[in-house]
């Protein structure tokens, strides 16, 4: 990675400073209650690391989506009460606005070693990245560190406006371990080098596949996705989701690729999502005109799971049915098993974020893998080959 880290920096540069943090507490909330804080857990080693160092640290997220202006709902204090719980030894001081003069007051008392402030996206040139808020946000730190890679896809005055302004701007140690894992499986994997697409649409995909296949030994494709492609080759698909669209696009990834790809041979199909108990297993070629594919059948799990296991390197991004809705969620579940075997043979297994990263959660594997990512649109982003506006705006390593 050619970013500069908090690691890159000396000890004058942390000692007594502020470090204004940007990190990803978008995390799920019922009430007042955080249900799910793996976003917060995952920030926890650059908070220490820069504590450690000398520095005082202030976070900067947003949460949820409201609309410019405070919304209760999407307020970060529940967030800080649950940090200050998994920071014992700090006492965590929330702040109930940013771009105030009563914001930057806090950032300067040399006592509050931990601030978190209110909801970035309480402020209407958030989005928009305006250069005004910019400018005011930098007033809150003395040096800038983007730890929040779920959210360096987008260009706004937090993620890059600021560090703009505000310099050092480097990357935090969950933003660096993102790009390390992502980045060495795209430029230098180890191969064989699998990757596992699944998800609804091919189109939000399509700028994956198209990176990928060029330099995977093998691309597996799941979920609703893959019934364009047997549209393609001329199967009956019943009422599943296809994208008429795309299937001009799926015959000619067929005819450039077909050596590579690995399809479905078999289906889990239903009358409806909500008819589960009518699921039966049929080949690929007589799905039923009055039925939808929901999940890969057992065939093609085995199939998929045999290459993710002799694998060295695996990226998979995207569900193989719809995994929420038991038995639909057989073939996710199998590939998750079969990335943590292939994990305990020494294989790099990447999870890139979103849905793939929430079954994992669920089925308790998150341990069982390489690298779970944070940041759902942001590792697709990364794999697509686009530049991330958060991370190009940082401080390159001499």
């Amino acid at each position: 990675m050619n970013k500069k880290t908090i690691r890159d920096l000396s000890d004058a540069e942390l000692r007594g400073k502020r470090a204004l943090v940007r990190v990803d507490f978008n995390v799920p909330l019922d009430g007042e209650q955080v249900v799910d804080d793996t976003r917060i857990r995952a920030a926890l080693p650059t908070i220490q690391s820069l504590l450690d160092c000398g520095a005082r640290v202030i976070l900067l997220s947003h949460l949820g989506r409201p609309k410019g202006k405070p919304e209760a709902k999407y307020s970060l204090e529940p967030v800080a009460r649950r940090l200050g719980e998994l920071l014992p030894n700090e006492d965590v001081v929330f702040i109930e606005s940013t771009d105030t003069d009563e914001a930057i007051k806090a950032t300067r008392d040399p006592s509050a070693r931990v601030v978190l402030l209110e909801n970035t996206r309480f402020l209407g040139g958030e989005e928009t990245n305006d250069e005004r808020l910019s400018r005011g946000l930098a007033q809150l730190g003395d040096l800038y560190v983007d730890d929040a890679f779920g959210s360096a896809h987008r260009a706004h005055a937090s993620t890059e406006g600021v560090a703009k302004v505000l310099k050092p701007a480097v990357a935090g140690l969950l933003m660096e371990k993102e790009l390390e894992y992502l980045g060495s499986a795209l430029e230098n994997p180890q191969r064989p080098f699998v990757a596992v697409l699944g998800g609804a649409k091919i189109s939000g995909k399509i700028d994956v596949i198209e990176q990928l296949l060029p330099k995977v030994d093998t691309l597996i494709i799941g979920g609703a996705m893959a019934c364009t492609f047997f549209k393609a080759m001329g199967l009956e698909t019943g009422k599943s989701l296809v994208e008429a669209e795309r299937v001009d696009m799926a015959k000619a990834l067929l005819d450039r690729g077909s050596a590579k790809l690995l399809l479905p041979v078999d289906a889990i199909v239903s009358t409806a999502l909500d008819t589960p108990q009518n699921a039966h297993a049929v080949t690929r070629d007589a799905i039923p005109a009055n039925e939808a594919m929901f999940d890969i059948g057992a065939n093609s799990a085995a199939r998929f799971a045999e290459a993710i296991e002799g694998a060295k390197t695996v990226v998979w991004n995207g569900p193989m049915g719809v995994f929420e809705t038991p038995p639909f969620n057989a073939g996710t579940r199998a590939i998750a098993d079969a990335m943590a075997a292939a994990t305990r043979a020494g294989a790099t297994t990447i999870v890139g974020g979103g849905d793939s990263a929430a079954a994992v959660a669920e089925l308790g594997l998150e341990s069982a893998m390489s690298h779970v990512s944070t940041g759902g649109g942001a590792s697709l982003e990364f794999l697509e080959g686009k530049t991330l506006p958060g991370v190009a705006v940082l401080d390159d390593k001499a």
